[in-house]
């Protein structure tokens, strides 16, 4: 079984770049049948898909995020990362990081991290 854990500040002032880790206790993350996925649930709202980047290390983000979102990782830790610049409070939510197969579907998801944008 794969656990995803996300970490990173839980508070974060308007204006700065908002940073996440997501932790993959096991398997690759260049296993050519998986993609590594971001996705948030603002308060009160649904869920919004924000990135992915897969197992050529290309990258496909929410166009209304595409410019202030960059998703990377390390293979050497498993572990891939969200970087969303210039955050106000509307980025205030639960950040949740996960494994997508291509073509089953979401498999594993962490269990989420809150994140608050306020000065």
């Amino acid at each position: 079984q794969v656990q995803l854990q996300e970490s990173g500040p839980g508070l974060v002032k308007p204006s700065q770049t908002l940073s996440l880790t997501c932790t993959v206790s096991s398997g690759s993350l260049t296993n050519n049948d998986y993609y590594w996925s971001w996705i948030r649930q603002p308060p009160g709202k649904g869920l919004e898909w924000i990135g992915y980047i897969n197992y050529r290390y290309s990258t496909y983000y929410s166009p209304p995020l595409r410019s202030r979102t960059s998703i990377s990782w390390d293979t050497s830790r498993n572990q891939f990362t969200l970087q969303l610049k210039s955050v106000t409070p509307e980025d205030t939510a639960v950040y949740y990081c996960g494994r997508v197969h291509y073509g089953l579907g979401a498999d594993y998801w962490g269990q989420g991290t809150q994140v608050t944008v306020s000065s």
